[in-house]
């Protein structure tokens, strides 16, 4: 009888004992697991910090990058249609514009000034835009041209209505936009026109006039590249800020490349037209 007592204890301890070890087996899995969870977490933490480290950074450098491409841009000086920095740009610059786009040679044009890393406005004519004109402004826009508005049927801006004007100008701004997704910074009067009614006009639609500085290409002496090269290089009207005005002529693109390398050789640097700003 005192036999089967003690067996009965010596049993009922080693149960108690297998489940205080299960216990503790019980205890460290869960203690390892929310070891794991909370390290988890903590690389969460860890990335999350990295991350909003580097969008603040990333973010600062955009900043930085910002305010320095703000140095660099230009303005139209509307007393005598020059470029000049707002800030801290190079000087020494000139903007080529060509008129009269796209009659047949804005194609062959913009593939030279593209090929020299070099870039324009194409200045646009409403009346040249049949489908195959469309097409080529369409083609210049997504080359990187700045495309301008020079009016739907280049008329004498002081000899139409106030209606006529508007026409003019709005009809081409509705058409370029069809084309290019873009309606256009810049409008150029023909003749160096312009009138009140289109000023006003130009202001209400937060466009800028363009006018030009010197152009040689419609005058009797120079409808050949050479002549025509050489006054675009060694005119006396060139100086810093120089609105050059060419045209779409067949003399005027075999001449292009010639003027483009002879600005440059004289330390001229060819102005990008989306780095001016409309004011």
């Amino acid at each position: 009888m005192r036999n089967l007592y003690w067996i009965v204890i010596f049993c009922l301890c080693f149960l108690i004992g297998c489940e205080q070890t299960v216990d503790e087996e019980i205890d460290e899995n869960q203690l390892d697991e929310q070891h794991q969870i909370a390290n988890e977490k903590d690389e969460q933490i860890d990335e999350d910090v990295q991350g909003v480290k580097e969008d603040d950074d990333e973010r600062a450098e955009n900043v930085e990058k910002e305010e320095v491409e703000e140095s660099n841009y230009y303005r139209v000086n509307e007393a005598n249609w020059n470029i000049e920095p707002i800030d801290e740009g190079n000087e020494q610059i000139v903007l080529l514009t060509i008129d009269d786009a796209p009659a047949k040679h804005s194609m062959e044009m913009a593939e030279t000034l593209y090929t020299l890393g070099v870039n324009a406005i194409f200045f646009v004519n409403g009346h040249l835009l049949n489908e195959e004109g469309k097409e080529v402004v369409k083609r210049l826009h997504e080359m990187g041209f700045e495309i301008g508005n020079h009016t739907m049927n280049h008329p004498n801006m002081s000899e139409l209505s106030e209606e006529e004007q508007h026409f003019e100008i709005i009809e081409l701004n509705d058409i370029l936009y069809e084309i290019t997704g873009e309606y256009p910074r810049f409008y150029r009067a023909p003749f160096g026109d312009n009138t009140d009614v289109s000023n006003e006009l130009i202001e209400e639609l937060d466009m800028t006039r363009m006018n030009w500085t010197y152009g040689y290409d419609w005058e009797t002496d120079y409808l050949d590249p050479e002549p025509l090269a050489d006054i675009m290089v060694n005119a006396p009207e060139l100086q810093n800020g120089a609105n050059l005005l060419m045209h779409d002529r067949k003399w005027t693109a075999d001449a292009l490349e010639k003027i483009v390398h002879g600005l440059q050789a004289k330390g001229y640097e060819v102005v990008d037209p989306k780095l001016i700003k409309v004011e």
